[in-house]
């Protein structure tokens, strides 16, 4: 609808009347007349050229180029960083889980500890780089301007974010004791249990980075996405696990045993499955709705 020789006071209903039909309203202007609407709206974009001062203080946002097309670059930016920020906590989230479990657990029951404090800050150099450089890095997902506009209401740490992170973290710590149990079971001796076990939850690691990148895309899909800070922490924790692994001195520092390469195909598999499930979620969403 297309509305002509609109006074302030007019503005300012279509402005409250969009409101009040639930609708998301965005407002631009560059008058002193504009200032009533531009306040009500929820989001109020002023020129930042010719703009008045005060169309720009009763604004959220101000185009210093004054050009209309900078609002969709900014609402595709402002989608993409809300979007990398709930992928970075629901990661953080959930791979604090398992840490938290094969901390406890051992203390509960009385078995063999698992992680102390050089293995957790192993784990960290991974942890901070990722939910703080890797994700930030991330490309926008390929549906990003196809959705409507959120719930200003909906917090950047939902329920269903919550629920996510628990059932990856919980699928991870399920996996573990698994190797745990299964390794002590065959008397395979406390410092062969924990080598396996965290050399499964480093690829468990890994591959909740791999599987977060895109809540909307395959894993294979995803590795087609560039994303330079990402091979720098993934080739970096292969290499500096490769070294407490088969360096005899910090193979010590860590109370590991050896592990042969049937050692390690155990481990890379075990940790792959741990996410294979959120795969196969998203498998379902990406299929096409029959009417």
């Amino acid at each position: 609808n297309i509305f002509a020789r609109v006074v302030p006071e007019q503005k300012l209903r279509l402005v409250n009347a969009l409101k009040a039909n639930g609708e998301i309203v965005a407002m631009t202007g560059d008058g002193v007349n504009d200032a009533p609407a531009l306040k009500s709206a929820h989001i109020g974009i002023a020129m930042g050229g010719r703009g008045t001062d005060v169309a720009r203080e009763a604004s959220a946002l101000v185009l210093l180029d004054d050009d209309f097309s900078s609002m969709v670059q900014a609402i595709k930016l402002g989608r993409r960083i809300f979007d990398n920020l709930q992928k970075a906590m629901t990661y953080i989230f959930a791979i604090h889980v398992p840490i938290a479990g094969m901390s406890l657990l051992p203390v509960l029951f009385q078995w063999p500890l698992v992680l102390f404090p050089v293995h957790i800050v192993f784990l960290e150099l991974i942890i901070d780089p990722a939910c703080s450089i890797v994700f930030e890095a991330e490309p926008e997902e390929t549906n990003i301007m196809n959705r409507p506009p959120r719930n200003p209401q909906e917090p950047l740490f939902g329920r269903r974010t919550v629920v996510l992170s628990l059932l990856q973290g919980l699928s991870v710590l399920g996996i573990l004791l698994v190797v745990f149990s299964i390794a002590l079971f065959r008397g395979q001796g406390e410092a062969d249990a924990r080598a396996l076990t965290f050399t499964t939850l480093i690829v468990a690691n890994l591959a909740l980075i791999f599987t977060n990148r895109s809540w909307s895309r395959s894993l294979r899909s995803t590795l087609r996405s560039a994303n330079s800070a990402l091979r720098w922490v993934f080739g970096g924790a292969l290499v500096f696990l490769g070294l407490v692994l088969y360096i005899p001195f910090l193979r010590t520092l860590f109370h590991f045993s050896f592990l042969h390469p049937t050692d390690l195909l155990i481990c890379l598999g075990a940790g792959g499955v741990s996410i294979l499930w959120f795969e196969w979620l998203k498998s379902l969403q990406q299929r096409p709705k029959q009417t």
